[in-house]
């Protein structure tokens, strides 16, 4: 009896579920059985492979996934159209015409764009710095996470396959665990494996990324930019180690809602190498200078990997330096690839005159 055996209060609700959901005559419990077994072959079905086209188990279901693509992208195109700010463009034009053109011409770039962005983000890499990053160090560890897969996925681009897979799985867990009555136990450990499969895929891209970028931070000679050291806290375990875990911590993870291990608890640590400091606890300059010397270090590393540069976007980036560290960051740039930077004063980017394009934006837009 668990009452009598001092059980804990999480393990007498779980009973009582079971109990209350146990067949109660052997047409129900068939009934169950019959349910249950559809549900493991339903599951227990050969997966479809993440490169196939509108994957489905027969040439009908692929068309209508391929068909509701394409109805995606023309309810899209039409969305986008009719937007205000295009949409007066149809009702300034002289002519009937040439308003049924400017329609035409808008929906054909439009579609043009809906069915390049995808291609284009498998070619180009983007890298940004922007004020609102100025507090990453001293914020939660899930900001820190975000900032750490965005630098993985501009090495490894399979790292949002991953990303996307394990917090699937780790939401079907989490709902999994909080429904009433006991959860299906085969069910969980499939969830788990998947968590276990694409959980250390994640921790080993990480952890490659700051390996590959710690070395190239710390064999940096001291300059303008404070020098970064780069660690891995928290969750290290593997994909062996992490279905074990999840399946003895099950009882927490359902009292908690919400999984307690794995590489979703893990945690950047940056520390300024010149003195010895968590960043942290470094001055808000200190830390600005710190998160460009990684930014840039890091474009180094992908243009090294990948033999392009990424394009930069540095958003106030002049206003907080001074004029050393400003000649030092324009002189770092040179030649980097494309580089977009903006600001509000016209004489922070006096030192570019013939090396830069500027674009000026007034009250008008």
């Amino acid at each position: 009896d668990l009452q009598t055996g001092n059980a804990s209060l999480i393990e007498i609700k779980a009973a009582s579920r079971a109990l209350a959901d146990y067949p109660k005559s052997p047409e129900e419990a068939k009934r169950v059985w019959l349910a249950a077994g559809a549900a493991d072959l339903a599951r227990a079905q050969p997966p479809y492979l993440h490169t196939e086209p509108f994957p489905g188990p027969d040439a009908a279901t692929s068309d209508i996934k391929r068909n509701n693509f394409l109805a995606l992208v023309f309810c899209l195109m039409l969305g986008t159209a009719a937007l205000p700010h295009i949409l007066m463009r149809y009702f300034t034009t002289p002519s009937v015409r040439e308003a049924r053109q400017s329609v035409a011409w808008s929906l054909f770039f439009i579609a043009l764009l809906y069915l390049a962005a995808p291609a284009l983000a498998e070619w180009l890499t983007v890298l940004w710095l922007t004020p609102a990053m100025d507090r990453l160090f001293v914020e939660p560890a899930g900001e820190r996470r975000r900032f750490l897969d965005r630098l993985t996925l501009a090495l490894s681009p399979g790292h949002a396959v991953h990303a996307n897979r394990y917090e699937a799985a780790m939401r079907a867990r989490n709902r999994l665990l909080g429904e009433e009555g006991p959860p299906d136990r085969d069910w969980l450990a499939a969830l788990e494996a998947q968590m276990a499969e694409h959980g250390a895929a994640i921790d080993s891209a990480r952890r490659a990324t700051v390996v590959s970028l710690g070395e190239r931070l710390t064999d940096q000679p001291e300059g303008p930019f404070a020098r970064a050291g780069l660690r891995l806290e928290g969750w290290t375990g593997g994909g062996a180690t992490l279905a074990a875990d999840l399946a003895q911590s099950r009882a927490r993870d359902a009292a908690a809602g919400r999984a307690l291990v794995g590489p979703h608890r893990s945690d950047l640590a940056v520390t300024h190498l010149g003195k010895g400091q968590a960043a942290a606890l470094c001055s808000t300059g200190e830390q600005k200078a710190l998160l460009l010397g990684l930014i840039l270090a890091h474009a180094g590393l992908v243009a090294e990997r990948t033999g392009a540069p990424p394009i930069l976007l540095l958003d106030e980036v002049a206003a907080h330096l001074d004029p050393m560290r400003r000649a030092a960051l324009f002189e770092r740039l040179a030649g980097t690839g494309q580089v977009w930077m903006t600001g509000t004063e016209p004489a922070l980017f006096a030192e570019l005159d013939g090396a830069a394009v500027r674009l000026t934006l007034g009250a008008g837009g």
